[in-house]
């Protein structure tokens, strides 16, 4: 059940177009033109094989017959002694009349009695002849025709068969002309044989049924044909209103699909812009208090501060005009962003200024000095690197947790690496599994181990995800650490 359903489904993936339709139509008549042509053939073999085995049967029984009525006529005649002038030139005008009908027909080409005499052969083919034998008048015979060679080698190669058997023998020469060898048995008594050559014509009874075999082949041809050709035009409407439709169905998919993307799009700029927006409010209230706390002897530190800060919530306003900001905004030659000095900001200048969080969490930098600068918008990483700290803070699942920022360079392969671990908990496995395309499960959309309903949860590492991936063409990667915690590892190619 479970395989026809299978091939029902696999057929299905297969549209009828109207080029298929062409080639069954045209693979249609094809085969019926073969079709024709072999059952033609066929015909005219069983024609021409009933011709024979009817030819040699009409020779045959037409030579019998002629024997029979000779051995007839000599049984009621001979037989009375004695015979008058008169009775003898009627018996001999009998003999004349059965021998010459016969040749007066048209298939028959040869007719003649043989008879062995003093290691001879007697060859007779008229009544007067055949009369003076029969009389045992020898003496009286004339006129025998001498042109029956044929006929006499014929009769010698099977005479010794004719003797044993007393049965009809034939032989085919050609196609169809036969000779014939009729035991000549006038009461009972061998005396010689009748020999005829025939050759029956039946072709014209073919050529008729041939012909009316071709006309009604052709008349069912032609029905055929103009089946198909109904066919053809009601299947190519019916495939040019299908696809019309399907034209129309492909329209109507693309116009919803286009949609439904440009929905998705609005929806993860809302949600992206929903959590910048916080991050945002956290920066303005540093830039509140930078602004309090401004003194002569801390506004140069203020300053550049502040200016950090400002050019963040410039950036999140940018943002908020996109769905997918220009490439040009995000990666270009005239970015120069020191990683280091990034993470240095991102930790002392926005998580640790947390006074209320500081005894819950404690960093430690071992940042590369030779790590090579980034063509990329230092604001942009700013949004890649600080989910990923929070959500070691978030979910550490410990009261003090221990936070780890790596850089590393390796030169001789041509990439840096940045690595950031912590000693909580760790990641659920269930999150470490990859989907079809290859992606872990944490870095989804909308998947999160914190409780509540709340949408917008989980996209932090999504956020992240998506810009090291799509947006700075990094690789970023995620694993637990043996015993506790877990590490982030962001690998750049330089």
């Amino acid at each position: 059940m479970m395989t026809d359903k299978n091939l029902l489904n696999k057929l299905k993936e297969y549209r009828f177009e109207f080029r298929h339709v062409t080639v069954l139509l045209i693979a249609l008549i094809i085969f019926q033109l073969i079709f024709s042509f072999i059952q033609k053939s066929s015909l005219h073999n069983f024609l021409n094989e009933t011709q024979k085995w009817y030819q040699q049967d009409s020779a045959e029984r037409l030579a019998n017959l002629t024997t029979t009525s000779l051995e007839l006529l000599l049984e009621n005649t001979i037989s009375k002694e004695p015979l008058t002038e008169n009775e003898e030139k009627k018996i001999i005008q009998s003999f004349n009349i059965i021998l010459s009908q016969q040749s007066l027909q048209q298939n028959v080409q040869e007719i003649c009695l043989l008879f062995p005499r003093n290691n001879k052969v007697i060859v007779i083919d008229d009544g007067k002849n055949l009369y003076n034998f029969l009389a045992n008048k020898i003496d009286t015979l004339k006129n025998i025709n001498p042109h029956h060679k044929q006929a006499i080698e014929f009769y010698n190669e099977n005479i010794n068969w004719i003797k044993a058997n007393e049965r009809i023998y034939s032989k085919l020469e050609g196609k169809q002309t036969f000779h014939i060898l009729v035991p000549f048995v006038p009461q009972g008594e061998l005396l010689g044989v009748l020999y005829m050559k025939v050759t029956p014509d039946f072709s014209s009874i073919t050529r008729e049924i041939i012909s009316s075999y071709d006309e009604v082949s052709i008349i069912y041809s032609a029905l055929i044909l103009i089946g198909l050709l109904a066919m053809y035009y009601i299947s190519s409407h019916t495939v040019r209103e299908r696809d019309k439709a399907q034209q129309l169905l492909f329209e109507e998919s693309h116009k919803h699909m286009k949609e439904q993307i440009i929905h998705e799009k609005e929806s993860q700029f809302t949600k992206r812009i929903y959590h910048t927006h916080h991050k945002a409010e956290k920066v303005m209230g540093f830039i509140k208090e930078d602004l309090r706390n401004l003194s002569n002897s801390n506004i140069e530190e203020v300053k550049q501060r502040v200016t950090k800060y400002a050019n963040f919530i410039s950036r999140v306003i940018y943002d908020m005009k996109w769905f997918d900001p220009p490439v040009n905004t995000i990666r270009n030659s005239m970015f120069n962003t020191d990683l280091n000095e990034l993470l240095r900001f991102i930790v002392n200048d926005i998580f640790l200024r947390i006074s209320s969080k500081t005894d819950m969490f404690e960093f430690k930098l071992d940042l590369a000095e030779d790590l090579p600068h980034v063509n990329i918008n230092e604001f942009v990483v700013w949004e890649l690197f600080e989910p990923l700290i929070q959500n070691s803070i978030d979910h550490a699942g410990k009261s003090k947790v221990i936070i780890c920022i790596e850089t590393k360079y390796y030169s001789e392969e041509r990439y840096s690496k940045v690595i950031i671990s912590d000693n909580g908990q760790g990641i659920n496995d269930e999150l470490l599994e990859r989907n079809e395309n290859g992606t872990k499960k944490i870095f989804l959309e909308n998947i999160t181990t914190k409780k509540g309903n709340n949408e917008n949860r989980g996209y932090g590492c999504f956020i992240a995800y998506q810009i090291a991936k799509k947006r700075c063409g990094w690789n970023i990667d995620v694993e637990n650490i043996s015993g506790h915690g877990c590490r982030f590892t962001i690998k750049i190619p330089n």
